[in-house]
Parts: C-alpha cells; structure tokens; sequence
C-alpha cells in the first residue's frame, strides 16, 4: 500500500443543517475510521472541507457524502498527492463555513441567489472583455503569490474585511463582475452580496482556480495558487506560467509562500528557496534569533507531529 496514489479533496456545499454539532461529532468518528485527516468546517449553512487520504478512501468518502439527500449535488476539486496533506483530521463546528460575518440568511443566503457560475472555457472566453472585471476576493497574502492577469485584488488579510470594501468596488458597477478565489465558496457570498448591494451584472468562477485549472490548464494565471494545508501551494498554469511574487531577501521572482519561523510573528511572506535556508525560515534577522523561533522545516509551513 506504500507506493498507493493518495488524493486531496477540496469542496463545498451550502445547504440546511439542523443540527451541526451532532453531525461535526458524527462526522469526526467516521472520517477517523475512514483513516482520513483533513479539516473540515461544519455550519448550520453547510459543510466546507479539505481532506487527504489514500485514493480508494477518498472515493469512499465521497461516495458516502454523494448518497447523503443533504449533499446531493457537492462537487469535489481532486488532486493527485504523494501522501497526505494533512497531519491531522479536525471536524468543527463553525457559525459559517466561511468566515464572512454575513450570517444572517434573509441578507445572503448563498442557497437562493448568487452570481451566475461560468465554467472554465466560459470564463476563459469572457475573461478579457473591456467591461469585464476579474474580481479576486482571496486575501493579499495569496494574491501576491498568484492571481489572473488584469484581475482586481483587494488589500485584506481575511475575507471577513470583504464588505468592507464595497465602497472601493462601486468604480465597477456598471460593468460585468466575475468573482473568482480558490475553490468556489468566498465567491459564493462575496457575489450575492454584490448583487444585494445593486451591482447588476454578477457572475463567479464555477470550482474556483482549481476548477478553472482543471477545465483549461490555467491559462493566465501568473504565480501559483497558495492552499490551506501542508503542500503550501500548487502549481495552476500549464500554458504560459510565470512567478509573481518577489523575494523579502533578495527580491527575485519565486513561488515559495511561508509563515515566519518564530511562533511569535508568524507573519506570511515569499522567499526563495535559498535565503530562506540562510535566513533559517524567518522574516528578518530579529525573528532569525528570537526566542520562539522554530526548528525551519524547509517549507515554512508547521503543525504538531503526526498521530497515526
């Protein structure tokens, strides 16, 4: 079984849950016994996850999330891994699955309406029309490592600080907005709420950039696409690639996204492969001797040990 093709899934679904801590409890106990780790987020308004295991677990799972009438229609974003992403499986309960401070279903409810999703070749064939708006919603941090050519990014460290921004978008309003960020979910809210603040012409990237990757190749995506486990990132574009992101250190061109080193700042930032080696995973030469400065593990992403 050693040299089996492991996966990683990504989804999400916006449906009712009646009672979201008895299904997070339920659902923890089965993916343990499935022998899967991941995170997932469990709502009254649905279930947000990213999960890795061998392929035939996988399969499993989303087989078993599939026959569920709750998640019938759930789509999964699959990637191809040498082992798991994750050390851990977490299931919680969360107020949202996404974090966006927009809980209240009689103003968003993501279930109802929001933008029109495009497919890739869709979005690809709309995407560079002049009264067309790529709108990234993602936060700085992954929008400094990659992003559409031409797109709009705003300058937030988490999406809860999205509607906050509405007043810098009203620029577009009179032109066609299409949201895009990882997989599909911020886009989801962050459209409907366009919409209910009177921006007419909404639609949203159908699976996010990993969707649009698979359908297209990725065509257009400078940088690679930052990811919320222990790959760190991954690769989009297969078409005309390119790196965006500049290093702290040196300020060449790199890929590499990492926390800082020290516990203490943790701050996210790009760094090539080689001054992080001689900067020992830190941000700057005070994180480099500060106290709580962790062991650099050569990726700059760190979790507690494994427990099989």
């Amino acid at each position: 079984m050693e040299h089996e093709t492991y996966l990683v899934l990504a989804y999400y679904y916006y449906t009712s849950i009646e009672y979201p801590e008895v299904f997070t409890a339920e659902h923890l106990k089965y993916c343990k016994q499935l022998g899967l780790r991941g995170r997932i987020y469990i709502a009254h308004e649905g279930i947000n996850g990213t999960i890795s295991g061998p392929k035939s677990v996988c399969e499993q799972y989303m087989h078993d999330l599939k026959s569920n009438p709750l998640f019938a229609g759930i789509e999964f974003k699959i990637d191809e891994h040498n082992g798991h992403a994750f050390n851990r499986m977490h299931v919680r309960t969360k107020t949202e699955i996404v974090h966006s401070g927009l809980r209240d279903p009689k103003v968003i409810d993501p279930t109802r309406e929001t933008g029109k999703h495009l497919r890739g070749e869709e979005f690809l064939a709309l995407k560079d029309r002049e009264d067309v708006v790529i709108l990234d919603v993602r936060s700085n941090y992954e929008t400094r490592l990659g992003k559409f050519k031409n797109s709009v990014t705003l300058d937030i460290e988490n999406f809860r600080e999205f509607p906050e921004k509405i007043a810098e978008l009203e620029q577009y309003k009179n032109k066609t907005i299409v949201t895009c960020c990882t997989g599909g979910i911020k886009c989801e809210k962050a459209s409907a709420l366009l919409l209910k603040e009177g921006f007419k012409d909404v639609y949203q990237l159908h699976n996010g950039i990993i969707g649009y990757a698979n359908d297209t190749g990725g065509k257009d995506f400078d940088g690679v696409l930052y990811v919320f486990d222990g790959r760190v990132s991954v690769p989009v574009n297969k078409v005309n690639p390119t790196a965006i992101a500049a290093c702290a250190q040196c300020g060449t061109p790199t890929n590499r996204s990492l926390n800082c080193a020290n516990v203490d700042c943790n701050e996210q930032f790009n760094m090539c492969e080689n001054c992080a080696d001689e900067m020992e995973g830190a941000c700057s030469d005070a994180c480099k001797v500060a106290p709580g400065k962790r062991e650099y593990n050569g990726t700059g992403y760190y979790t507690r040990p494994a427990i099989d």
